[in-house]
């Protein structure tokens, strides 16, 4: 696999993807019954970097937002308040001198309760070694060197009754990827109706995206969302214009929490103004 986490840590689609993870473990925990949690392509959970070294996506990503952050903390919308703390957190808590960025399990781990339960799964052997390291000491979290998809099909449904699951592929190769991650939603759904399901896709030709968006709306599930950010237009030939989420089952008031922070963000990352963000309804109830 030639995708390398560590290089392209903390990048915009990072922001919005943990942005928009924070956003829904934090709605599942209104209810105090406890929830699965499936990341399907973890990583090994923590990026160090060193902050003086040119290259490395975070500059344009999370470097970014936590200078805006901490030159006008006032002006920073409340719905990114408690990602950027776990972002401090996990990088040696000075936004000027960030030493490391923390990956959805590292973020998943600090917020899931004892009651709810983890699953991190990641193929390539070096990462899930480091990632079972990451996670000594909690409880109710496992690290499985594992393909995600099977996975999640044998998960499901849990005896929790509550999932929330992370879809989060490289994307390698685009449409065979995403014929995938449709099948398994397919069939996740169908073996759990009520599960919620995020899954991450990269926004590099705009019609490669679309094409399973309106393959999700043709497919008769309800209660669709979609949430977007592009810092280049969509059809831009400098690799990734941006990111977005689909997500089924979504919590109660998943826009409404969500999007206030997206405006603030486009135009923190992309100064310029070039791109969009959206966050909407794709197929109501």
């Amino acid at each position: 696999m030639n995708y390398r986490h560590a290089f392209h840590a903390g990048n915009h689609a990072d922001v919005l993807k943990h942005l928009a993870l924070v956003h829904l473990i934090e709605s599942f925990k209104r209810k105090d019954k406890g929830f699965l949690f499936v990341d399907t392509h973890a990583g090994r959970g923590h990026y160090p970097f060193d902050p003086s070294t040119p290259g490395g996506e975070w500059h344009e990503g999370i470097g970014r937002v936590l200078a805006a952050a901490a030159a006008a903390p006032s002006k920073v919308p409340p719905a990114l308040q408690r990602y950027l703390a776990l972002v401090l957190a996990a990088g040696g808590g000075d936004g000027t001198a960030l030493t490391a960025y923390p990956g959805s399990p590292r973020i998943a781990g600090e917020l899931l309760r004892p009651q709810d339960r983890a699953v991190f799964c990641e193929l390539q052997r070096v990462e899930a070694k480091a990632l079972s390291i990451e996670i000594t000491g909690w409880p109710r979290a496992q690290v499985r060197e594992a393909d995600g998809y099977a996975t999640v099909k044998s998960l499901l449904p849990p005896s929790e009754r509550r999932a929330l699951v992370l879809i989060d592929p490289a994307y390698e190769t685009q449409a065979a990827e995403f014929d995938q991650v449709r099948a398994t939603v397919l069939d996740a759904l169908a073996r759990f109706p009520s599960c919620t399901l995020a899954v991450w896709y990269p926004v590099k030709e705009s019609s490669t995206a679309q094409r399973f968006l309106d393959a999700m709306r043709a497919s008769g599930i309800r209660r669709q969302w979609v949430v977007e950010l592009c810092i280049h237009p969509d059809d831009s030939r400098v690799g990734l214009n941006g990111s977005g989420l689909w997500v089924v089952n979504p919590p109660w008031q998943f826009g409404a929490g969500l999007a206030p922070a997206l405006p603030w963000l486009h135009r923190v990352l992309s100064p310029a103004g070039r791109g969009r963000w959206r966050c909407a309804e794709w197929v109501g109830e």
